[in-house]
This record gives structure tokens, C-alpha cells and sequence, in this order.
């Protein structure tokens, strides 16, 4: 049987812990024998898990006998470890131990170094955090999970069934998985990704920056059809030197400045309106339905229609 090891730490977030805990115990093979044996393991006794106390019934010991270890997210994003802690999931990972981590998770994994070189994820708001605190990992902010064979990461939450119905249908198959999703009320494969949650915002930008002025009328005239010109002029500056500030004072171009605020505005518009998908791409000032529906898509991962449905 596939012995799954859930890897407690201080202040671990309840529902990442629970996540792993009930999709493994509650799989079933086809003949009904279950599919996992799970274990809940800490460097402790017991464990703070914020709201409660956990009695943890195995130590570090037990994960050189697992399969997979499941690392929850904790509160602590810095990703601390104990020396135990780091030395027994160095240990795993130079067995071959499959290592997977939920929401920020990810961050414990980079603590303990297994996710340079690699792709990883972890809950959007915390991805430029772990980019910039961790920059040998290729941060994707807009999946729901990586899987690297041996080590995976997965996005914020919900993201995390996603991710072990990922490892049940790695190991026994889609009906198995299916089984599985059924019990958890879930769809086997989400459409989009974590994309699609996450609130457009626009680059920060300095309070009394040059570019204020500018920014604030690009907002009041998201729906002209503008182009880089029409902002250089009104800006009072050449292309070049626009497209310099820009870069300086957001970390973006003019007109990526102003695809995003358009997206942001279309998405206020899907989840509060019944207006066509047709109005709103000409409200928000794209030229015409097909370029709005690539955009968006391009920028949340899923049709106008499929983020209605979800925030709507």
C-alpha cells in the first residue's frame, strides 16, 4: 500500500493540513481496498495549528517510510525550518521520495533547497514574494499545480485537492482518480488555472510619480482606441522617452499598462453586469469580440463566459 506522510509544522494552516488527509484516507481501488495509508507526522508531539492543538501519532522518523510526503502551508512564509526538519526532507529527496507541497508550502520546500532549477507555484499572492526571495525558481503564479516527477508544488487552497488528485490519478489511474474526485465534490481537472482568481492590479507606481497624471487619464479613457502615439502626445513626450519612464516608474509598457486595466475593468464588469460578452469588450475598449476574448483569455487562463460562470 502507498504510505502518503502529511508533514506537520508549527502554525500549519488547518485546511492545507486536512486537504491530503481526507482526499488519500477516502480512496478506494476498484476492488475496495483503500488506496493509501496516511500518516500525519512532526518533529513534536504536538503541533500549533493556530485555532487548535494537533497530537501528532508519528514523528520525523516515519518519513523515510513513505511514499509521498505532503508538505502543508504554514503562516510563517519565511519558510523557517528546524535542522531536523531540513535534514529529514533533504534526506527524502536524495531517496526518491515523491515531495509534494500545498499553497505556501512551496516556501518550505525552497527553504530546504529542493525547488532550485525548477518550476514551482504557490498561492498567487505570495508568488512575487517567493520569486524574488528564491530566484533560481521559475515562479508560474498562474497554474493550479507543477509537477516536476519527483517534486511538486501547487497554487493556493482548493488548489491543493487539484494536486492530489493529480498524484491519486499518477499512481492508480483516472478511474481511481474520478472515484476520488466524486467523494471530495469535484471536478477531476479544473478549467483554467489560478489565473483567473487572481485581482488585476495595476504596476505600482510611486505616489507623485511624473507618470500620475497620465496613468489617471489612460483610466478615465480605457475605452478610446488608443494608441502608443495618442499617449506619447498626451504625455508631452516622444515615443522613446514614454516608453522609458514607463518602464521605470511600473516595470510595464503603456499600452500592457493598458490591456491590464482593461481586463481588470472587463472582470468588474462579468461578475456585476449581464452585459454580452460583445458590450463589454467594446466598454472596456477592445476593437472587437474575438481580440477581447484572446486577451482576456491570454490574461486569466479561461474564456469571458467561463469567468462568468465562476464570479458571477
Amino acid at each position: 500500500m502507498h504510505t502518503v506522510a502529511v508533514l506537520a509544522l508549527d502554525q500549519v494552516i488547518p485546511f492545507d493540513l486536512s486537504t491530503p488527509l481526507e482526499v488519500f484516507a477516502r480512496s478506494r481501488l476498484p476492488d475496495g481496498r483503500a488506496g493509501y495509508r496516511v500518516r500525519v507526522c512532526a518533529e513534536q508531539p504536538e503541533v500549533d495549528a493556530g485555532a487548535f492543538t494537533l497530537r501528532a501519532p508519528w514523528g520525523l522518523d516515519a518519513l523515510r517510510e513513505a511514499d509521498t510526503i505532503v508538505v502543508p502551508g504554514t503562516t510563517d512564509e519565511s519558510g523557517t525550518l528546524s535542522p531536523a526538519v531540513r535534514k529529514a526532507l533533504e534526506q527524502a529527496a536524495a531517496d526518491g521520495t515523491r515531495i509534494a507541497s500545498i499553497c505556501v508550502g512551496t516556501f518550505i520546500l525552497a527553504a530546504a533547497g529542493l525547488l532550485d532549477g525548477l518550476r514551482a507555484t504557490t498561492h498567487w499572492i505570495g508568488a512575487a514574494h517567493l520569486a524574488a526571495a528564491y530566484p533560481d525558481i521559475d515562479v508560474d503564479p498562474d497554474v493550479l499545480y507543477v509537477d516536476n516527477g519527483q517534486i511538486l508544488t501547487s497554487a493556493g487552497g482548493a488548489a491543493g485537492l487539484d494536486l492530489c488528485l493529480h498524484m491519486i490519478r499518477r499512481d492508480y489511474g483516472s478511474a481511481v482518480a474520478a472515484d476520488a474526485a466524486r467523494l471530495s465534490v469535484m471536478p477531476l481537472e479544473r478549467e483554467g488555472g489560478q489565473a483567473q482568481f487572481i485581482v488585476q492590479q495595476h504596476p505600482p507606481t510611486p505616489r507623485g510619480a511624473t507618470l500620475e497624471p497620465l496613468l489617471a487619464w489612460l483610466q478615465d479613457n480605457i475605452a478610446r482606441d488608443l494608441t502608443l502615439a495618442d499617449i506619447a502626445t498626451r504625455a508631452g513626450l516622444s515615443t522613446r522617452t514614454l516608453l522609458r519612464h514607463f518602464s521605470e516608474q511600473t516595470g510595464s509598457t503603456p499600452l500592457q499598462w493598458l490591456h491590464r486595466a482593461r481586463v481588470r475593468q472587463a472582470q468588474h464588469l462579468l461578475e456585476s453586469t449581464d452585459h454580452s460578452v460583445e458590450r463589454i469588450g467594446a466598454q472596456v475598449g477592445f476593437g472587437s469580440a474575438t481580440t477581447f476574448r484572446d486577451r482576456f483569455k491570454r490574461t486569466t487562463g479561461v474564456s469571458p463566459h467561463t469567468y462568468r460562470r465562476t464570479f458571477r
